[in-house]
């Protein structure tokens, strides 16, 4: 009878790993600390909107996935994952969140890769990468790369999930689904997680 866990850890030397090392996060009692960032960052036009319980889920325990914030402008997403969420990761989980938008995604895909804990914004406004006539989808390498390496993604989007899919595809949607929790705000409806 195989031992998987002996096999595997054998395998490791070679480089086949198919049980990446995920990120673990645990902020308990996040959610004043994450109103306070809010408060700092947007002064007195804070308010705490529902969606954000699910960002403050996430933070509590990401149970090694990633968080896709998708919905309209002005919700907060880029100021919870660009700015409040690199400062949380570091300062409570020692953990540096290396940031771009997609557009630096394109110009710099093979150093975004290098990282382990990556924030996007504004996915969906990239063009197709090209560099010296090799064409590139910049962000279905990087959630293929995730997949298999465990990487930790944190992405915004105004898009929504058939947008995206109409984008970069079913197999890229898939993988981000299996990579991240899907924190949708969509018009204003109510949020949740997928």
């Amino acid at each position: 009878m195989v031992d998987f866990k002996n096999a595997l850890s054998n395998l490791a030397d070679v480089g086949f790993n198919p049980i990446p090392n995920t990120v673990a996060i645990c902020i308990p009692d996040v959610k004043p600390i994450l109103w306070k960032g809010i408060q700092f960052f947007a002064g007195d036009s804070a308010s705490w909107q529902p969606e954000y319980n699910d960002v403050a889920s996430w933070l509590t325990d990401n149970k090694g996935r990633g968080l896709l914030c998708l919905g309209n402008c002005g919700r907060g997403k880029t100021l919870i994952c660009g700015k409040i969420i690199p400062v949380l990761l570091n300062h409570y989980c020692h953990k540096i969140v290396s940031c771009y938008d997609a557009q630096q995604l394109n110009a710099n895909l093979d150093i975004v890769k290098q990282k382990h804990i990556i924030y996007i914004d504004d996915i969906g406004t990239e063009f197709l990468s090209v560099k010296y006539g090799e064409k590139r989808l910049s962000f279905a390498e990087l959630v293929d790369e995730a997949e298999k390496k465990g990487k930790l993604l944190i992405v915004t989007t105004n898009l929504s999930l058939s947008e995206l899919q109409q984008k970069y595809g079913e197999r890229t949607l898939d993988r981000l689904r299996a990579v991240s929790y899907t924190h949708l705000r969509a018009h204003e409806t109510s949020a949740h997680l997928v």
